[in-house]
């Protein structure tokens, strides 16, 4: 799905985007919680639109990273469309200072067969080759 195609009040939106730029995280009182916020204007080749970062996406977040947003939530603020991956949501941080891409000087966790990380090291299967 491309930015452009985004409509006020759409859900299940699944896009990846760029971080353009990312404005000071302030915090705000919300049903007696102090809750973090901050927006950033995202693009793709289609457009750019405001994204709203609530709480730890905030910290995890910067200028420069490329972002994927599955089942994220448009509203409208102020006459302007805004996305936010919302209560149900995700958002991951594909690549840039946010990611969390195994390093060169870090090994990569063993996996299993399946591909997914063992619980225990009880849990790694023997391959033979």
């Amino acid at each position: 799905m491309n930015i452009s195609e985004l409509k006020a009040g759409q859900g299940k939106v699944d896009v990846e985007v760029k971080v353009k730029s990312m404005a000071e995280p302030r915090v705000m009182q919300k049903y007696g919680k102090e809750l973090k916020v901050a927006n950033a204007v995202v693009g793709d080749e289609s457009g750019e639109i405001t994204l709203t970062l609530w709480n730890a996406d905030v910290d995890k977040v910067h200028a420069g990273d490329t972002l994927k947003i599955t089942n994220g939530y448009v509203s409208e603020f102020n006459g302007k469309k805004q996305l936010t991956s919302g209560k149900f949501g995700k958002l991951e941080v594909v690549s840039g200072e946010g990611s969390e891409e195994p390093s060169e000087d870090m090994p990569e966790e063993p996996k299993t067969a399946k591909g997914k990380k063992p619980k225990k090291t009880e849990d790694i299967e023997e391959v033979e080759f």
